[in-house]
Order: structure tokens, then C-alpha cells, then sequence
């Protein structure tokens, strides 16, 4: 997402602001296909109400870490998000794609926004709303807001339904979503799920340390689907776990190629936490790729850990016994528990882009950069930072003492072909 650091941000949020957003959207729709959605939180009122405006805010702040998380392992295409006012949020794309695949998009961020949030007394859940629409063609920014708002105000009175679109018709998860869940069983058999690297680097220096794997679904009707559907579509189907296993099967025998030294990184749901046998079938993964368990790291979020903290605790313990070393992902976006550097064996925590978007221009954000490091390091904690696009951003986070990055200042997510020829440059 190409955010300028003088762009208006909201305060609770960190996600550009209204009037940013027209801007933006502006010129888009002057330019090409733009699709676009709202998504609305219509419990957020009672959450306030029961729990306190403080939980509110980092309910706040916790789905707009989602969203973000969501449409950057969906979009190669520009993209904006922005708050628009209370439990409201515009998610638009300058990008051509079929009805079919924006519902899907649509109903995979539903579901991220819908798993639990962490409160301070409980957990705490949502029903996203979201209206969504392809934009008419020279249409402009004020029909565009208008139409979604109606929509949103016409699916408020559809019980049960959380997906419409602006003509009216309302998304069913029936035949379609049964479509795309056989699809995906077949979808693993016949080698659709592609993995690209993402390449990290080591500070000082900028050497190439290894990649963060992450899963597309090359559809053959759909086209590229990202992660955060693709596994929104593996929930339904109760396919996450093979699903998941199948990921690191296939990334592990990528990286078995690689020279010696390289490290792999791998994402783990919050699927496989909770369930019991976990450890183990990673484990046998892990020992018939040949690739070694000590050079694997398997990144974890908050997200997570929040269905059973004490069963994932000792999966990862089993797993880091073995060699595996463990991140705690996305620090800094939305809600952060504390609690859980104490009880996970963590040995990195890798900063939300969010923590590092601003260190080159507020004084604040290097402070709290700077504050993270010193705690990680107290801790004996490596800090890798996440989403660097600019030079100003790595000299900083390796002055303050990360220990490395990566982003599309150096290099995008990228096949395997193209990370060994990067690994041999």
C-alpha cells in the first residue's frame, strides 16, 4: 500500500483517514476498475457499553490491523484502507476481478474480523457487516460512498446475512461456497497452492538471512487467491490443518535447495494450535523434507493464541525442543498481550509494518521502536521489522538495534526460481 507518512491517519486506527481516502479513491476511479467495500461493526456500541470505551478503542485498533494483514496477503494491486467514521471502514482495490472473487475476498475479511479479540476481562467477538461493489464506469467518490452506506443500511435488515452487494442481491454461501470448498480439496491434489518467498535480511550488513513462505491459490476460473481467503475457505471445509501441513510440506522441499545457512519461515493458524497432534505431524514434516529443524522458524500471532493459550504453549514448546525457533508475529497491531512473552518460548518478535510506517517522521513512533527493542533485548528477544519500503526506515530500524527486516524496499514476495537466483547474487 503506497501510504505517503503525510497522509491524515486516524488516531485509534493508524488506517488513513476520510478525506485521504476520497483523495485517493478519486483518482483511481479516473484511472481504471476500482472495487470496493464497507464493512460495518454494529456490536461495537455494546461492547463499549459493556466493557468500556477502552476496549472499544483496541477493538478499534485490532480490526484495523486485520484489515490490513488481510488485503496485503491479498493484493499485488494498489490498495487503500481507511476508517470513515465510528465502527465504519472502506476497503478498496484498483483492481479487475470478477463478481464471484470480490464476494469471496469479502467473506474471507469477514471472517478474520469475526475471530475472537482479546479484552481485558474476555475475549470478545464481532459480526461484521460489509457491503461491496464493483465502481461504474467515470462513476465518482460521492456515488460510490452513497451506494455502499445504502447497501449497508439495506443488509441491516436482512437477519442472518452479513455480505450484499450494492444492486441489492445478497451473497449466499450456498452453491458457490460449496463449489470453492470441493475446489480446494482438489486444489491440493493437483499442486494449485503455489509458495512464494518473501526474503529477509540480516543487520548490519543487509545479507540475505531466508524467506517467509507464503501460499496463493493460482484458481483456474478465479485467478490468484491470497492467503486470507484461502484459508477462510479451508475453515469452512474443515481443511485447515491438511491444508496448513500441505504449506510446509511444500516450502520445506523448496528450501531443502537452498545454500546452507539460509532460514525458513513458516506461518502457523490458529487451527493448528488447537489441535492436539500438531507438534507432532509438523515435526515428521519437518524431518522428511531433510531440511534441518534448526534452520525453520514458524511465525505465530496474537490471533492465535487466543482459543487455548495453555495448548499452544506446549506445542511450541515441543516444537522449539526440537530446534524450531519461535516468532511472535504482528507485534504491536491491535491488542498486545504482555502476558505472553512470559509464558511462550519465544525467541523473536516481528513488528507489525504499523510500528515502523512512521519512525522516519514522528518522534513518538521511534520512541516506541526504540522502547520495543530495548524490551526484546532485556528479554533476549530478536526484533525483526516487518513492511520497510524506504531507506530512511532500515537505517533506523538498524540503528535502534533490529536484528532484521524485510519489505519491498529490497525485494517483493517471489517464486522459488526467482529467490535462488537472489540467493546466488
Amino acid at each position: 500500500m503506497d501510504l505517503l507518512h503525510h497522509e491524515e491517519r486516524d488516531a485509534l486506527t493508524g488506517l488513513i483517514g476520510p478525506d485521504t481516502a476520497r483523495r485517493r479513491l478519486e483518482g483511481w476511479l479516473a484511472e481504471g476498475p476500482v472495487h470496493a467495500l464497507l464493512l460495518a461493526l454494529p456490536r461495537l456500541d455494546a461492547i463499549n457499553l459493556a466493557y468500556g470505551k477502552a476496549d472499544g478503542d483496541s477493538v478499534l485498533a485490532e480490526v484495523a490491523a486485520r484489515i490490513v494483514h488481510f488485503a496485503g496477503a491479498e493484493f499485488d494491486s494498489p490498495w487503500l484502507a481507511a476508517r470513515l467514521g465510528g465502527s465504519s471502514f472502506l476497503i478498496a482495490a484498483r483492481e479487475a476481478c470478477s463478481r464471484e472473487r470480490w464476494a469471496l475476498l469479502a467473506e474471507g475479511l469477514a471472517e478474520a474480523v469475526a475471530r475472537p479479540i482479546a479484552g481485558s476481562k474476555e475475549s470478545l467477538r464481532l459480526s461484521p457487516r460489509i457491503a461491496l461493489l464493483r465502481a461504474l464506469e467515470e462513476e465518482k467518490v460521492e456515488s460510490v460512498l452513497d451506494r455502499l452506506v445504502q447497501a449497508q443500511g439495506a443488509l441491516g435488515k436482512r437477519s442472518g446475512k452479513r455480505l450484499i452487494w450494492v444492486d441489492g442481491g445478497v451473497t449466499r454461501p450456498g452453491r458457490s461456497a460449496a463449489r470453492l470448498e470441493a475446489d480446494l480439496l482438489k486444489a491440493i491434489d493437483r499442486d494449485e497452492i503455489e509458495i512464494l518467498f518473501q526474503p529477509q535480511f540480516g543487520l548490519p550488513g543487509d545479507h540475505l538471512t531466508g524467506a517467509e513462505a507464503l501460499a496463493r491459490w493460482q484458481h483456474p476460473q478465479l485467478g490468484r487467491i491470497g492467503a486470507g481467503a484461502l484459508f477462510a475457505i479451508a475453515e469452512r471445509a474443515d481443511q485447515v490443518a491438511p491444508l496448513s501441513l500441505h504449506i510446509a510440506a511444500k516450502a520445506l522441499a523448496l528450501a531443502a535447495t537452498w545454500p546452507e545457512g539460509l532460514r525458513l519461515s513458516i506461518n502457523v493458524t490458529a487451527a493448528d494450535l488447537a489441535a492436539e497432534r500438531y507438534a507432532g505431524a509438523l515435526q515428521s514434516v519437518v524431518a522428511d523434507s531433510g531440511f534441518p529443524a534448526a534452520r525453520l522458524t514458524l511465525e505465530v500471532t496474537e490471533q492465535a493464541l487466543l482459543t487455548d493459550i495453555e495448548l499452544a504453549r506446549q506445542s511450541l514448546q515441543q516444537l522449539a525442543n526440537s530446534g524450531m525457533r519461535i516468532a511472535l508475529d504482528d507485534f504491536g497491531a491491535g491488542f498486545c498481550n504482555f502476558r505472553y512473552l512470559k509464558l511462550l518460548p519465544l525467541h523473536y518478535l516481528k513488528l507489525d509494518r504499523s510500528m515502523v510506517e512512521g519512525i522516519a517522521g514522528d518522534p513518538r513512533d521511534l520512541a516506541v521502536l526504540r522502547a520495543i527493542v530495548a524490551m526484546a533485548r532485556a528479554l533476549e528477544l530478536d526484533v525483526i521489522a516487518e513492511g520497510i519500503e524506504e531507506e530512511t526506515q532500515r537505517a533506523l530500524v538498524e540503528a535502534e538495534g533490529c536484528a532484521s527486516w524485510q519489505g519491498f524496499l529490497r525485494a517483493e514476495p517471489m517464486s522459488a526460481e526467482a529467490f535462488l537466483t537472489l540467493t546466488a547474487a
